[in-house]
């Protein structure tokens, strides 16, 4: 099976190759004799039922600072004949820009294949979608309401306070039970975000680390154990956190099992959630991170596992 792989990401100048995701999915696809063409979220354009995208193609090089070549001139293609699949992989913020992108993939999904699925992704922002499964998690509250965020907090003791749209660990708060600073930080979230915050009791067990669990169709494939620098409580590895080997405790794989058949049906085929001390606390799905680390420890080959999904999925549709 030979397939013509838009590509839908950042700048590809940018990105570290040690660590990104999105160049191991390209690599193995190239291996696999698949064609590449990049394209930025800028370059989506609709006309008359018809979506398409500036791209152009490439192929990519493991080696660092010369890890890709352009083979030609940038052109427009249309998404629904001149492709196969389509990888969603433009980093977050999940913002306005990138809810219209899923509207406009949304219109060829019926005929090429994008990854994820872009209703699905619109519909399952990870801190959102997570709420679907409390029991699994931490005590939560999504709220705007200062009064609201005071009692949760003299329920809960110390709070971790985030937006529902940020990523990277970006804007994510530590306030302890006796932090005059909540009133303020409230403030301040509601006067740079429209919508509600999320507040979570706060896990001492992050010292110990926040474990990145990939599951490929639904199924566990891999994971990591991200531990944050001294002084911090975020462990993503954007915000200096350390990766290091793991294995799932039966706890972990009890919630991979809850939530996995729900992902294969969503079309969700490549998702990491984010665990910590045994509770679920995000499910990520626009432009999940880990691989890289993940096959580097365990001698595994993710990106093939998450293209054996991709192919089969393609094979099923005749």
């Amino acid at each position: 099976m030979t397939l013509r792989v838009a590509v839908q990401m950042d700048r590809i100048e940018t990105i570290n190759i040690a660590g990104d995701s999105t160049f191991a999915l390209m690599e193995e696809a190239q291996a696999r004799g698949h064609s590449l063409v990049h394209y930025l979220a800028d370059d989506l354009s609709a006309e008359n039922g018809q979506v398409r995208a500036r791209a152009r193609p490439l192929r990519v090089i493991n080696q660092v600072g010369a890890h890709f070549d352009w083979l030609g001139e940038a052109a427009t293609i249309d998404l629904a004949n001149d492709a196969d699949v389509v990888l969603m992989r433009q980093d977050p913020p999940f913002d306005m820009g990138y809810i219209t992108a899923t509207h406009l993939l949304e219109q060829v999904q019926h005929k090429t294949l994008v990854v994820n699925d872009p209703a699905e992704v619109r519909n399952a922002p990870e801190k959102l979608f997570v709420l679907r499964f409390p029991d699994l998690m931490p005590p939560t509250l999504v709220t705007r309401s200062l009064a609201e965020a005071m009692d949760f907090r003299a329920r809960h003791g110390a709070i971790v306070v985030k937006p529902l749209y940020g990523n990277a660990g970006a804007a994510v708060f530590l306030i302890d039970k006796n932090d005059g600073n909540l009133p303020a930080l409230v403030e301040l979230f509601g006067s740079v975000w429209r919508e509600a915050f999320m507040v979570q009791a706060f896990l001492p067990s992050v010292a110990m680390g926040d474990k990145r669990i990939v599951l490929v169709d639904g199924e566990p494939t891999g994971a990591i154990n991200r531990l944050p620098k001294q002084g911090e409580i975020r462990s993503n590895l954007a915000a200096g956190g350390s990766a290091e080997p793991t294995e799932l405790t039966p706890r972990e794989q009890e919630i991979c099992a809850r939530i996995g058949p729900e992902l294969k049906a969503r079309g969700l085929i490549f998702v990491g959630i984010d665990v910590i001390g045994g509770f679920l606390t995000e499910i990520n799905v626009t432009s999940p991170t880990g691989l890289r680390a993940i096959d580097r420890f365990n001698g595994t080959n993710t990106p093939a596992r998450i293209w054996d999904a991709i192919e089969g999925r393609i094979a099923a549709r005749g």
